[in-house]
């Protein structure tokens, strides 16, 4: 069965770093690209990051320039690298496999302060 745990975030100033941190167990992270989801306050989830080849991802616009989504396959970690981060940013982040979706993990909090 696929878990889904994600770590890494916290509190942050305006302009700061944080890189999150998705450990995959399972099958769906060795065969499928996997993402990062944001869900703001009183927002659905949004997909913010995709993995689309070994060295390739869509990003949506807010965050482009900005995040960067990469994998270990020998540990099985997905991370999201994010820089200069803004208030607009502040969500729980989730990482899942876009094209074939496991159960959610719990996420982790990003909270940016301006």
């Amino acid at each position: 069965q696929v878990q889904l745990v994600e770590s890494g975030g916290g509190l942050v100033q305006a302009g700061g770093s944080l890189r999150l941190s998705c450990a995959a167990s399972g099958s769906v992270f060795n065969l499928y690209a996997m993402g990062w989801y944001r869900q703001a306050p009183g927002k659905q989830p949004e997909l913010v990051a995709t993995e689309t080849g070994p060295r390739s991802a869509n990003y949506v616009d807010s965050v482009k320039g900005r995040f960067t989504i990469s994998r270990d396959n020998a540990k099985e970690v997905l991370y999201l690298q994010m820089n200069n981060l803004k208030p607009e940013d502040t969500g729980v982040y989730y990482c899942n496999a876009p094209q074939s979706l496991a159960k959610w993990g719990q996420g982790t909090q990003v909270t940016v302060s301006s």
